[in-house]
């Protein structure tokens, strides 16, 4: 493919991860800056998402994901960042849902783990897919959903180390168990509950949006290979 048939596709498939990077740049700067729970706390949770920023970008020009990724990275960015400003224990959606139906607790962390499995199980997936051998069957899933619980179990003990990292204030409000003592449980259960569901409600959406994805790449290695003949 020639240089700028190769930037061009480049640049058709950053529009849309900076389109939605433009729109949650001052989400992230204003709930850093303004942040309820404290700054120490918003890092913390917000954290993963900063990360995973870096990497897609860091592998974007080597292998850009399908769009459908991108918007799912956005997405749960936002449920972070909302965790992140107040603490989960006392986001306002959960308070309201737990005087609402007379729970417990405040259960919007339960959301917030079932989403670290629903939305990362697409990039897990579409990376295997397109660097390893592996084939769309039942082994795929299974490493996938594996992946999941390795992960929600890893968070779980990030949790647990910054009780004594940082402040027992900052750790309290990150661990985040609110008394439960099968709180541990309950967020790797969530998370790879989370990774079921999202392979069962929305995989036909992502591997549309990968051969989309697949045929316009493949469309600019055309038009690169008849730009050079010609």
């Amino acid at each position: 493919m020639g240089t700028l048939e190769t930037r061009s596709v480049a640049f058709g498939e950053a529009r849309l991860p900076l389109a939605l990077l433009a729109a949650l740049t001052p989400v992230l700067v204003l709930t850093f800056i303004f942040c309820e729970a404290g700054q120490m706390n918003w890092v913390l949770e917000v954290a993963p998402a900063l990360i995973g920023f870096v990497a897609l970008a860091a592998t974007f020009k080597r292998q850009p994901l399908s769009r459908f990724v991108y918007v799912c990275v956005a997405v749960h960015t936002l449920i972070l960042v909302y965790g992140g400003y107040y603490t989960y224990a006392l986001t306002p959606l959960g308070n309201w849902a737990k005087e609402a139906f007379d729970l417990s607790r405040n259960h919007y962390d339960r959301i917030g783990h079932l989403a670290l499995g629903f939305f990362p199980v697409f990039i897990i997936k579409e990376v295997l897919l397109r660097v390893t051998p592996l084939r769309r069957d039942g082994w795929l899933h299974f490493i996938i959903l594996s992946i999941v619980l390795a992960i929600a179990a890893a968070y779980e003990l990030i949790e647990w180390w910054s009780t004594y990292l940082f402040a027992s204030d900052v750790g309290a409000a990150f661990l985040g168990s609110q008394g439960d003592i099968w709180d541990a449980q309950w967020d790797m259960f969530l998370g790879l509950l989370g990774a079921i569901l999202g392979l069962l409600l929305l995989s036909r959406v992502h591997d549309r949006s990968m051969a989309a994805l697949d045929a316009r790449l493949h469309e600019g290695v055309v038009k690169g290979c008849e730009g050079v003949r010609t």
